[in-house]
């Protein structure tokens, strides 16, 4: 049943030491049609030069797949998968992130939001425990302040077979391992991305602008590994010298940036034809006191010279949260979204 879930991903991510493949097989694999065609998840625009990613639109895609298995589960006579998000901070990208998770109902997920903004550390590793111990539950996202995230200690109390956005130490090491493990949502959202539009990854060259270890740290070690992506990756940071940020990414083939600095990337830095993925998201205030989200990328600048490009918003956004929802499915298949030995089935 995860077989067909995973059909799509699997071009991109194959981590079972396992199953070894020629390069020119791994190669093949890298670009073998997607579930849908390329040109369904692509936007183009007569003003710009890139065709823009729908992100929304493929996650659509993405949550009626897994309405499918689900409903396959309940027919079995099991129970639909569920996910318990405790929101423990007030930060305005966390409350969005829960916002999107009502989609989870449309998938036949139960979800169950408990809000803890004012709860102290030890009430809230109290309420992972239990929810680790309930049977009925199949996935804990947990989203912490800023200062409880650089600790670890609640994100590493929730159990790692239900920790379905791959925060937890435990399943960093192990994907990184090339052990079955869940991986975040927005890692995998991009990696799907990358799959569902056919952007080769083999012996290309990535330049990922973020060096968190649940982000830029997992894609730059995915898509360089051994028949998952096969590509040179080079991270670079927040902090990266401008000249010497600029001399990666105009080597890049691929750009993936996220560091909530808008702007970033400008068009001059970005190789003709490149693919540029940005997750970056801040809240900018307009002239006359509105405000809306931008991305990492000088977006018209960039938009007139790579060949694919993710909007903000709509972009990688919605693809998080589809995925996090796929990892619930798959916790509540006892799976795990990287564990591909029947890769050549």
């Amino acid at each position: 049943m995860a077989a067909l879930l995973l059909r799509g991903v699997r071009a991109h991510v194959r981590l079972c030491p396992a199953v070894t493949l020629s390069r020119s097989a791994a190669a093949a694999l890298h670009c073998s049609s997607s579930l849908r065609a390329r040109e369904d998840y692509l936007v183009t625009k007569p003003e710009i030069k890139a065709s823009l990613i729908a992100g929304a639109k493929m996650a659509k895609a993405v949550r009626d797949e897994v309405a499918i298995e689900i409903k396959k589960m309940v027919k079995d006579g099991k129970q639909p998968p569920q996910l318990v998000a405790v929101l423990a901070t007030d930060d305005p990208a966390s409350e969005s992130y829960v916002s999107g998770l009502k989609l989870a109902k449309k998938c036949g997920i139960t979800l169950e939001v408990l809000r803890q903004e004012s709860a102290s550390e030890e009430e809230l590793l109290e309420l992972i425990k239990n929810l680790n111990k309930d049977d009925k539950v199949d996935g804990i996202l947990v989203l912490p302040t800023t200062a409880q995230k650089e600790k670890g200690t609640i994100l590493n109390t929730v159990a790692p077979e239900k920790d379905v956005d791959g925060f937890h130490t435990l399943n960093i090491g192990k994907y990184c391992a090339g052990v079955p493990a869940f991986v975040p949502s927005t890692v995998l959202g991009i990696l799907e991305m990358l799959k569902r539009c056919e952007v080769p990854t083999f012996g290309k060259n990535v330049c990922v602008v973020n060096r968190t270890k649940h982000l830029g740290f997992a894609l730059a070690t995915l898509l360089h590994s051994d028949g998952t992506g096969d590509a040179t990756t080079t991270v670079c940071h927040e902090h990266t010298p401008p000249e010497q940020l600029s001399v990666m990414t105009k080597l890049a083939d691929i750009i993936i940036v996220g560091t909530g600095i808008p702007g970033l990337i400008k068009g001059d830095m970005v190789k003709e034809g490149a693919t540029v993925i940005d997750f970056g998201t801040t809240v900018v205030q307009q002239e006359d006191g509105s405000s809306r989200l931008v991305g990492d990328i000088e977006f018209d600048e960039v938009a007139q010279v790579a060949s694919l490009l993710t909007p903000t918003p709509g972009g990688v956004g919605p693809m998080t949260v589809a995925m996090l929802l796929r990892n619930t499915l798959l916790a509540a298949q006892k799976q795990n979204v990287f564990d591909f030995q029947s890769i050549k089935e």
